[in-house]
């Protein structure tokens, strides 16, 4: 038994960086065959790792675009068009979406973390606060609703939502960092009681 929990405590621990090192390498592999392909086809040279090179640089400069005015106006102009393009348009805006909200940028975009007993009495899942219902939600439930987003383990960025009465909502001390933390390490992290 104890064999299974140290194992499980490892990969939990790793998985997020094995997930990150395998995004960057699809990223990189996909500019190598890119760039290294026209610089083949151009030059009659296979450089390899330019891939590599090129991503750093790409990254580099998108960063630098977009911390200024002129860059923060063309995504900002880029974002209206995508989010009118009929088929990028439901892509675009949940990637953009769940990516806002466990970034700095989407700080807010979680106001507390809560427990509410699902899928049945007795049961209890970890969620995090993002708004109150409203408009025809909030008109057709008779009591104030609140918008939950109960996050899948050890991946928080994807998951459900789940419109609950707010007397059936137990609100934590916890900071958000710190349920992020519970859901991603499946319940091995349990932060102290505030």
């Amino acid at each position: 038994m104890r064999i299974k929990t140290i194992f499980t405590t490892g990969l939990l621990t790793i998985l997020p960086l094995a997930v990150t090192i395998y995004i960057f390498y699809l990223v990189f592999t996909f500019l190598d065959n890119l760039i290294g392909g026209l610089i083949e086809v151009l030059f009659n040279y296979r450089i390899p790792g330019i891939g590599f090179a090129a991503g750093i640089i790409l990254i580099l400069f998108i960063g630098f675009v977009a911390s200024n005015i002129i860059g923060s106006r063309l995504i900002s102009f880029s974002d209206r068009i995508l989010q009118r393009l009929p088929l990028a348009k439901g892509i675009y805006t949940s990637a953009k979406q769940i990516i806002d909200a466990f970034t700095v940028q989407g700080k807010n975009a979680f106001q507390k973390v809560v427990l509410i007993e699902y899928p049945r009495k007795g049961l209890y899942v970890l969620g995090f606060v993002t708004g109150s219902s409203k408009g025809e939600i909030q008109n057709k439930t008779h009591e104030e609703t609140l918008n939950i987003f109960i996050p899948t383990t050890p991946n928080p960025t994807s998951g459900m939502l789940i419109l609950a009465p707010r007397q059936e909502v137990i609100e934590l001390e916890m900071t958000i960092e710190e349920g992020l933390k519970v859901i991603v390490s499946g319940g091995l992290f349990s932060p102290e009681d505030n």
